[in-house]
């Protein structure tokens, strides 16, 4: 499977065990930041964090960041995170903001605190505007406390398309489950492009999503499942580095039975067709896994 150095590797279920510490800490910031879990992503942030390494002081960019947890997580063990995603968050929740230092890397990347929480007030009406409004006065105080030394940057832009970041900036690039939102070809762009930001010997530590030796695309989700043969090109590895596809069907039925993740499956998937797991059923289709990729 692997190295810290390069490495491909369908994530076990053991990992909820054999990290459960740091397990319950991110569920612990997850319910202070308001935020659910994706249904493997406690699988996956364990696997990039046993993986990752020394966090206070590096740059790190979140690639496909959203309003995701690693961010921060990481700002709050003191690194200097990139935040990068193609959607718009300028206008980031109050609660997130006043977790950990945070600032557009362009003027348009993050609105003002004060913006937010008029467009907040005009869009609410009676008793929930006013809970509204007073959740944001504490969100605003306890921004106003001491800030821990790391520092969320919020890049509202293409992960294909990062013009505002130099060559050979960033030491480490995590991503949680977003890449395979990507074409093969579109794939391959990316990968270039955030090999060329990164620092030689910085690695990109990712997790994206895998359903055996053939690639196919998950509807619901909108996203791609990649065979290993695609991830080893794509991620520029070697043909033969060793992985544990061989014991895909093992680990697919530990997982369809795990209870630890399908009892605490996040709400919002029971809304909605559209997902990893349509409607709050638990039927996993594909499993998670993860790539390391060292820049020469």
């Amino acid at each position: 499977m692997g190295s810290d150095h390069a490495c491909l590797e369908i994530l076990s279920v053991n990992l909820l065990d054999e990290e459960r510490q740091r397990v319950d800490e991110l569920r612990h910031l997850a319910g202070t930041l308001g935020l659910e879990f994706g249904w493997h992503y406690l699988l996956d942030l364990t696997w990039v964090l046993r993986h990752l390494g020394t966090i206070r002081g590096q740059r790190i960019m979140d690639a496909g960041a959203g309003t995701g947890i690693i961010q921060w997580y990481l700002a709050q063990q003191g690194a200097t995170v990139y935040s990068v995603d193609r959607l718009d968050r300028s206008a980031l929740p109050l609660r997130l903001r006043a977790h950990a230092r945070v600032r557009g890397l362009r003027p348009a990347d993050m609105l003002s605190s004060s913006a937010v929480m008029e467009r907040e007030r005009t869009t609410l009406a009676g008793g929930a505007r006013s809970r509204r409004f007073f959740r944001n006065v504490q969100s605003i105080l306890r921004g106003m406390l001491p800030r821990r030394e790391g520092e969320v940057i919020l890049y509202n832009e293409d992960l294909a398309h990062l013009s505002e970041l130099q060559d050979n900036s960033i030491d480490t690039i995590v991503s949680i489950s977003s890449l395979e939102h990507n074409t093969p070809e579109g794939l391959e762009g990316v990968v270039t492009e955030m090999l060329r930001v990164l620092k030689p010997g910085g690695r990109i530590i990712a997790t994206l999503c895998t359903a055996g030796q053939t690639d196919w695309f998950h509807e619901p989700s909108k996203g791609m499942c990649y065979s290993a043969a695609t991830l080893k090109r794509i991620f520029q590895l070697p043909a033969d580095l060793a992985d544990n596809y061989g014991d895909y069907e093992r680990q697919m039925g530990e997982l369809r039975t795990c209870a630890e993740l399908r009892d605490n499956l996040a709400m919002f998937y029971s809304r909605s067709g559209n997902n990893g797991m349509p409607w709050g059923k638990w039927d996993p289709q594909y499993q998670p896994v993860g790539v390391i990729k060292t820049k020469a």
